[in-house]
């Protein structure tokens, strides 16, 4: 039996990830060798975006997507980028109706377009953007265990459909913009001890499967609130999670991280793997 796709969350960053080459660009370029060695190439990605938000849960069922610049303020060569994926309307179907089955109401919207968090993390995994994408926005008032549930209806995607979640495991812009962090370049800081705590926090959560402590993160995290003023980029996490996981309850070694980096001593990039494809995976990354 072939191993099953690894649900992943990953942690994009600047937009710059997309032409500046960094410890976490070279981890998303070997990211994609790894998961065909592991799992094979996969058929379709299904991804969900801190930066696709709308009121409700919406499919993105277009033939073809396009290449959306929803950023400001950048060098021109970004602008330049295009990562123009097809789409998979039978595919955002079919995910519909799972998530309907399931209790959400999920329309399907024959429209397209990727936003920075997919094409910029999707252009180092698949550069030859033949791999047929499924944006799933993210709703806006979804809580973690709600996120987490619709993952797990989308466990009935066909095995060889990749689910992915794209934010950042922290992601304070007012620490970074505010004390000058960014205009100094001071990429390689020391990172924060209140970033340190959350990760740490994160890492022994997720891998022990711990679900019900994860959901409740914004109470039980240390320093969850500084870490994540607003927490869009941080809730793809839960979609990716709930699509690995076998059961509500904690399940040892659920989940797997497959990269740690901060920048400016504030903003964590860490990815992780969930399921029973997360280690074979991890294994395939570690020996390439």
């Amino acid at each position: 039996m072939a191993t099953p796709h690894a649900p992943l969350y990953l942690s994009h960053g600047s937009p710059m990830i997309a032409i500046e080459p960094s410890p976490t660009q070279r981890f998303l370029k070997a990211l994609g060798p790894a998961i065909e060695k592991a799992s094979g190439r996969p058929r379709a990605v299904l991804v969900m975006s801190a930066h696709t938000m709308a009121r409700g849960a919406v499919l993105l069922g277009a033939k073809q997507h396009h290449t959306i610049h929803d950023f400001g303020g950048f060098p021109p060569a970004l602008y330049e980028l295009r990562y123009d994926a097809p789409g998979d309307p039978v595919l955002a179907q079919q995910a519909g109706e799972l998530l309907s089955a399931a209790g959400f109401d999920v329309p399907v919207l024959a429209e397209g377009g990727l936003d920075h968090g997919i094409w910029t993390a999707l252009m180092h995994i698949w550069p030859q953007a033949d791999i047929p994408v499924v944006p799933l926005s993210l709703p806006a008032a979804a809580t973690p265990e709600s996120l987490w549930r619709m993952g797990q209806a989308l466990k009935a995607l066909p095995p060889d459909v990749q689910v992915i979640g794209t934010g950042a495991l922290t992601h304070n812009l007012r620490r970074v913009f505010g004390s000058g962090r960014l205009q100094a370049g001071l990429v390689d800081l020391p990172e924060d001890p209140e970033s340190a705590g959350f990760r740490q926090w994160v890492f022994e959560h997720a891998t022990a499967g711990d679900w019900p402590s994860l959901w409740d993160y914004r109470s039980q995290a240390p320093y969850a609130v500084e870490m994540h003023p607003t927490d869009e980029h941080w809730r793809p996490f839960y979609l990716a999670a709930g699509a690995g996981a076998s059961r509500p309850e904690p399940e040892p070694h659920a989940g797997v991280r497959l990269h740690e980096a901060v920048e400016f001593g504030c903003l964590a990039l860490d990815a992780y793997a969930f399921g029973p494809g997360a280690e074979p995976l991890a294994q395939a990354l570690a020996s390439s």
